[in-house]
């Protein structure tokens, strides 16, 4: 089933239609399947007769029956959830159940254990158990209301029935009051005055709830609308700034989440409060919604309740949150199926944001018939009921619309049917102006939709106002934001629509497509405006000097325009880019650069991050495909923009240095500035430079510790890094270690640098990562080395995780200690890594199938080993374990993690320093790394070293000789 706004984005692009769950619309749901009240009534009686003078037996009995028939009823209405796909009548159904079982047990405590107390007070439910919806693990909120001074058996008997409701394991909420307490407490306290706005009766004095219900409506509701409003609709802003402020997190909050259940609670709270309406429904002959409106908002109440009664009965709990973990199975339930680029759980997702953006359409809705209709307003209000007593006034230059308090409004309710173009023009000049959206604005945009045909789509001056805003100069990204959730994006760039309320099934991208896009041209407008140089120096540096700015903008928000599809998005996405750019009125030149750079997008991503940049041929290859300064600098700013969007924490430091790294060796190269100095005369110069720098220490240990180092280590580690690890090595000798640490914390870069010195060992980089992951350590970097003398240094660059340095140093030790007791054999690998992982629950959401890529081209010294899979704690050390086995010497690694998915890469050689050939032996290295890669290898971990100082008989000395005709200078 299809909502009204896929429907349109159909219209504006065909596609392949979205599955919906299967649902009926019925209000007139058949309870008798759920429960027999009657019979639940005899064996209540039966059970009374038998145990007149046993009221111990008497009262497990009773749990006993009323126990089981909470459970078979809730069993049922889990089964016709499942038949009918109805959310809502589900939560009915419970409701309904829990409305019999404690009439049965009113009726059992007020005739057989306290009959004096029939009808002495008045059981209600308050709540979304009060709008009579319950969802499987949701509390059962209810107000017991007393009359005046009520007596000590009446209290009895209300304790009886929640202890038995209690013991039958339900989670009972309750409040026991008198009218006068219930009046009183609703004047001070909103939270109190909402449950009793939703208060329905059960069972007991129905008096007390029709006179709670009338003088609450005379002394409580009349006059306070605004008042109410206001508190619910900032109660509602505080609620979705927790929850990310944000419909598109792709691990939505199905209750309190932007665009969730409890925004539609809040829609009917303002209605019934304000309206004095008891249904949805009276507010379409108010003319508050329209009818399909009304269809939107029962379609969206519906929806999101199946998924939230489906969440509780497979979670087993009252789980609001929609994680990846439960996502697969939800979508299964409601019957979605997998198509052609999208998997069935990604089709169901989309179907759920888009639900959310309905609920936000309907938000607006309401908030401008709440304008329209309270003109009068009490004066000095706050919130959306503030504005109502002010005047709009003229915007200069415009005569479509006018100003209302900062918000822009329309001059005419005919303004969008006499121009549609005035639809983008809206956008434009609330942009050039600086304006906020009156919702009456946005809701007629929302009505107008249709009039976005392929006319206006080719309209030469749709596209200059549309250009005008997405490379605006004040904030692009608020405003196409406002035009994606009134739904004009989507129909004025069909290719957009298509990846409306798109997710990603991956830990990796934390919003929808969209809401990534227009993340990304956020940190270009701050790049641009010059607001990130802490940040981001060089594109800050860099960003002035674009010569195109319009065709940046246009590849930023275009660039995963082409998700979803079968084919490669970014070879998609071009394609659709050189249409859509011949429409916006870009060049020739600019088409094609923006066609390269959504290409190409995630290049420098990838290098950046899973390549050896040290290694000439990496900066070689990637210069040949950016071919000129231009292009490399616009793909910076690309690659930055594109993962700060991402998510939360995604961005870090470090990434930023391997980019900067990147851009600094490609300029290089591009502006014919690379050394043609032979590498061993470059590695001469770095060792003499280092015995330079160690100007205060003596000839004799100059000479030493200037010698040490073979040329992979000269030439790519810096001269200041040099020195440090030379003292390090000098320090460890005096003290006669056979095996050191050294730590050293970097908030900018937020990594934690760990360096090494042990005898080495062919299992060493193994073990290392086995003890970063014993002690919670994510690595991303590693280098390695041989010294002359047989020993290691090999530095591991780990993931920052606390801001403070010295907390961060604290951490690092515990790092630096659990390494060497790995090493020392004071600890053993596989008891450790055990320890860590023995309560952590096995994530079954996802599904990598392990790729292992060996190529002999990407290096001109190394064959490079790239694996991608499933991340798993210990896997690296695994990993590097298998290829010591395989006697590979481990050159360099980089370790590059994407949410669940990890690619890591190694430099590696054979025991010779040549690089890995024949087909047999490669295809052996894949096969035992696709073993390990798949499942646990708990064996693997048995053969793990229980420590490794010891003389170096080792792969790595093996190649000395290989090593030694490349000898220190």
């Amino acid at each position: 089933m299809q909502t009204k706004r896929e429907a349109q984005q159909e219209a504006a692009a065909p596609r392949e239609q979205e599955a919906a769950p299967r649902m009926a619309t019925t209000n007139d749901i058949d309870f008798s399947d759920i429960l027999d009240t009657d019979y639940l009534l005899k064996m209540c009686d039966a059970v009374t007769e038998a145990n007149k003078t046993r009221p111990d037996v008497l009262r497990s009995d009773l749990l006993a029956i009323l126990k089981k028939a909470s459970g078979e009823g809730r069993q049922k209405a889990r089964t016709l959830l499942l038949a009918d796909g109805s959310g809502i009548n589900c939560a009915r159904r419970i409701s309904w159940l829990q409305d019999q079982i404690i009439t049965v047990l009113y009726e059992f405590v007020c005739t057989h254990v306290f009959p004096q107390q029939k009808d002495k007070f008045a059981v209600t439910a308050v709540g979304g158990y009060g709008r009579d919806t319950l969802a499987p693990g949701s509390d059962i909120d209810l107000l017991f209301l007393f009359q005046p001074k009520p007596g000590e058996e009446t209290h009895k008997a209300v304790e009886f029935m929640l202890y038995v409701l209690w013991d039958m394991g339900l989670k009972v909420g309750h409040a026991t009051r008198t009218l006068e307490e219930c009046i009183a407490l609703s004047k001070s306290d909103m939270t109190i005055r909402t449950a009793i706005l939703e208060m329905r009766y059960i069972c007991g004095l129905r008096a007390l709830e029709t006179q709670l219900e009338t003088r609450f409506d005379k002394e409580i509701v009349t006059g306070t609308g605004p008042e109410f409003i206001a508190a619910k609709l900032a109660e509602r802003d505080e609620r979705h700034r927790k929850a990310g402020d944000t419909r598109y997190l792709v691990e939505p909050n199905v209750k309190e989440g932007k665009g969730g259940l409890r925004d539609l609670h809040t829609l009917f709270w303002i209605s019934k409060y304000y309206y004095h309406v008891r249904d949805t429904a009276e507010l379409v002959p108010l003319g508050v919604l329209s009818k399909h409106e009304y269809h939107v908002f029962q379609k969206a109440d519906d929806f999101l309740w199946a998924v939230r009664c489906h969440m509780h009965f497979l979670t087993g709990k009252a789980e609001e949150r929609l994680s990846f973990d439960i996502q697969r199975e939800i979508a299964e339930a409601l019957g979605y199926h997998s198509r052609p680029g999208l998997s069935a759980v990604e089709r169901f997702m989309k179907h759920y944001f888009l639900v959310a953006k309905d609920v936000g359409d309907l938000t607006r809705i309401l908030c401008a018939a709440l304008e329209d209709q309270q003109a009068k307003s009490t004066p000095g209000l706050t919130g959306v009921i503030s504005r109502f007593a002010h005047r709009s006034r003229k915007i200069a230059g415009s005569t479509e619309f006018v100003e209302d308090r900062g918000r822009i409004a329309l001059a005419s309710p005919d303004v969008f049917k006499r121009d549609p173009i005035s639809i983008i023009r809206l956008f434009h000049v609330a942009d050039i102006n600086g304006l906020e959206f009156h919702p009456d604005a946005l809701k007629r945009v929302t009505r107008s939709l249709s009039l976005i045909d392929n006319n206006l789509r080719e309209n030469e001056e749709a596209n200059r106002l549309f250009m005008s805003i997405l490379t605006s100069k004040r904030d692009p990204a608020l405003i196409l934001r406002r035009m994606n959730e009134a739904g004009v994006l989507g129909r004025f760039i069909p290719e957009f629509g298509k990846i409306v309320a798109m997710m990603q099934f991956n830990m990796y991208h934390h919003y929808t497509v969209d809401e990534h896009l227009i993340r990304t041209l956020d940190v270009l407008s701050e790049i641009d405006k010059g607001k990130a140089d802490d940040l981001h120096p060089l594109a800050n540096k860099l960003m002035p000097g674009i010569e195109d700015r319009e065709a940046l903008y246009v590849a930023v928000l275009l660039h995963d325009i082409a998700k979803g599809r079968q084919e490669d998005h970014s070879i998609a996405g071009a394609r659709v880019a050189r249409k859509l750019c011949a429409r916006f009125g870009l060049s020739q030149k600019q088409t094609e650069m923006v066609v390269w750079l959504i290409q190409e997008h995630l290049a420098m991503s990838m290098v950046a991050q899973t390549r050896d940049l040290t290694d000439r041929k990496t900066i070689i290859d990637f210069a040949d495909v950016v071919q000129s300064l231009e292009r490399l600098k616009m793909l910076l700013i690309l690659t930055i923009c594109d993962i700060r969007a991402v998510g939360p924490g995604v961005w870090n430091g470090w990434k930023g240095q391997l980019l900067r790294t990147l851009y600094y060796e490609t300029e290089l190269l591009l502006a014919g500035g690379f050394s043609e100095v032979s590498r061993k005369e470059r590695a001469n110069f770095a060792a003499e430079a280092l015995f330079n720098a160690l100007s205060d220490w003596s000839q004799k240990d100059r000479k030493i510790y200037s010698k040490l180092h073979y040329q992979p280590y000269l030439l790519s580690v810096p001269l200041e890094d040099q020195v440090r690890h030379a003292g390090f090595i000098r320090q460890a000798d005096k003290a006669g270690q056979a095996l050191a640490t050294m730590v050293r914390t970097d908030s900018f870069h937020a990594i934690t640098e760990i360096t090494v010195l042990s005898p080495d060992h062919p299992r060493l980089l193994a073990v290392i990562a086995g003890a970063c992951a014993a002690a919670g350590a994510n690595i991303v970097d590693a280098q390695i080395f041989t010294t002359s003398d047989g020993r290691a240094l090999d530095t591991i660059h780990v993931s920052r995780e606390f801001k403070d340095d010295a907390d961060e140093l604290r951490r690092a030790g515990t790092i630096g200690r659990m390494i060497e007791d790995v090493l020392s054999g004071r600890k053993r690998l596989p008891e450790v890594i055990a320890t860590r992982t023995k309560n952590r629950k096995k994530s079954k959401a996802f599904v990598i199938p392990p790729s292992v890529n060996i190529s002999n081209s990407l290096s001109n010294k190394f064959t490079v080993i790239e694996v991608e899979c499933l991340d798993r704690t210990g896997l690296l050390s695994e990993i590097t374990a298998v290829l010591s086995d395989l006697s590979l010497d481990i050159q360099s690694a980089r370790i590059t993690t994407f949410g669940e998915k990890v690619i890591d890469t190694f430099y590696v050689t054979d025991l010779v320093g040549q690089k890995i050939s024949g087909d047999s032996k490669r295809s052996n290295i894949t096969a035992r790394l696709k073993a390990v890669m798949a499942e646990e290898q708990d064996e693997l971990r048995e053969r793990m070293p229980s420590g490794i100082i010891a003389p170096p008989t080792t792969a790595r000395a093996a190649t000395q000789t290989e090593k030694k005709a490349d000898s220190p200078a």
